[in-house]
């Protein structure tokens, strides 16, 4: 048995005990007093099971185990005790989320049938868990994938910024960056129920008919029916859903949310997307930031100007490391900076694309039937080469 238990009383004794009934049987550590349970944590861990008297000096079991949860929510946790009171019982299930709660003195037999049982639970959790990550991140990859095809200009857009959210992020301390780049990813993906060329007629700025404007509109909220199918992505699937309100409420969709009580990366998707746009009508990148600017109301002022300082230091610090490379060298990992376009001029794949296998297989199927514009210009990542091992 691999996983690990650790017992936590201030008994000596007892800690000496349980290493002497159950070491043939599990891995145990032990720890003297609640502050070396925690130290044993931070240094020795992961833990499967975390048993702790509940009566110790200083810190005792209810607030031991609590922070163990806090510190390492995995971790099954039992509370063994002398002093069985139905009040501290209900305190500690509500506070520690305990697996067990057992009296003291606990036979041997069920003390080793619950370390069992603990563990068990441990590895149902962590089974769990993995092939949840295993699901949605291949969930995720194919979704991407396929939108990179279908909507090269919006998925390549997204990929250009990957730096800046990551900046905005940083400096908003937010933690859940992902569910951030993961909504700019995916926001286009309700523009696949909508007819191409009435999203084109859009692009272009064209007059749509009621229905294709009302078909337009609702792409936000067609993207976040989707994501909300996926598990794990509820956060992604609201900052979708948001991606046009206006700071001060107006806008879609029509609710009393407003402000800061807007999801974070739904702000910022707002500032990107439309200052990427205002950029593909034709408008440089500083001039579009003032316009952007002197609009009260529509955008979260304070993070416009983080987007703006990013932008102003890049021009700058930016240092190009841009390779040119043959169709048949291409590697997943390699990042585009050129668009990839046949030479038809049918746009496949945007600059700032990174590839993939998917993608690949894509344009080696459109070199062979129509061929692709050369030369095509690629960063190399460390670690990434061609297919000639170069």
């Amino acid at each position: 048995m691999s996983e690990k238990i650790l017992m936590v009383d201030d008994d000596r004794n007892l800690l000496a005990a349980c290493e002497r009934n159950f070491h043939r049987r599990f891995q145990i550590d032990t720890a003297e007093g609640a502050e070396a349970g925690l130290q044993k944590i931070a240094s020795s861990g992961p833990y499967a099971l975390v048993i702790s008297d509940r009566q110790m000096p200083g810190m005792d079991g209810i607030a031991f185990l609590a922070a163990v949860k806090e510190k390492a929510p995995d971790t099954v946790r039992v509370m063994l005790t002398g002093n069985a009171d139905l009040d501290g019982t209900i305190k500690v299930v509500n506070e520690g989320n305990i697996f067990r709660f057992l009296n003291k003195p606990c036979p041997v037999e069920l003390l080793g049938k619950v370390m069992e049982d603990g563990v068990n639970q441990y590895r149902l959790v962590m089974a769990e868990r993995e092939l949840l990550n295993k699901t949605l991140n291949g969930s995720i990859k194919l979704l991407t994938d396929i939108l990179s095809m279908l909507e090269p200009e919006s998925f390549g857009r997204a990929e250009a910024v990957r730096k800046v959210i990551t900046e905005v992020c940083s400096k908003f301390n937010v933690v859940d960056e992902w569910e951030v780049q993961l909504a700019f990813m995916l926001a286009p993906i309700g523009r696949v129920t909508v007819p191409p060329e009435v999203l084109q007629r859009a692009r272009r700025g064209e007059l749509l008919s009621k229905v294709e404007s009302q078909l337009v509109a609702g792409v936000p909220e067609t993207a976040a029916r989707l994501l909300d199918n996926i598990p794990r992505l509820t956060g992604v699937a609201k900052i979708v859903r948001y991606q046009h309100k206006n700071f001060d409420g107006t806008g879609v969709p029509a609710d009393g949310v407003k402000g800061e009580a807007i999801p974070f990366g739904a702000r910022l998707l707002k500032v990107l997307d439309e200052l990427a746009q205002m950029q593909n009508d034709g408008m440089v990148r500083s001039r579009a930031l003032l316009e952007m600017g002197a609009l009260p109301g529509r955008y979260d002022s304070r993070m416009l100007a983080v987007v703006k300082n990013f932008y102003e230091e890049s021009v700058t610090q930016t240092i190009r490391s841009d390779l040119p490379i043959a169709i048949a060298d291409l590697a997943p990992g390699m990042v585009l900076r050129t668009n990839i376009e046949t030479t038809e001029g049918t746009l496949i794949l945007c600059s700032g694309h990174h590839l993939t296998e998917m993608t690949l297989e894509k344009i080696k199927n459109f070199d062979r039937i129509s061929g692709i514009k050369q030369p095509v210009f690629v960063e190399m990542p460390e670690g990434v080469s061609g297919s000639d091992g170069e």
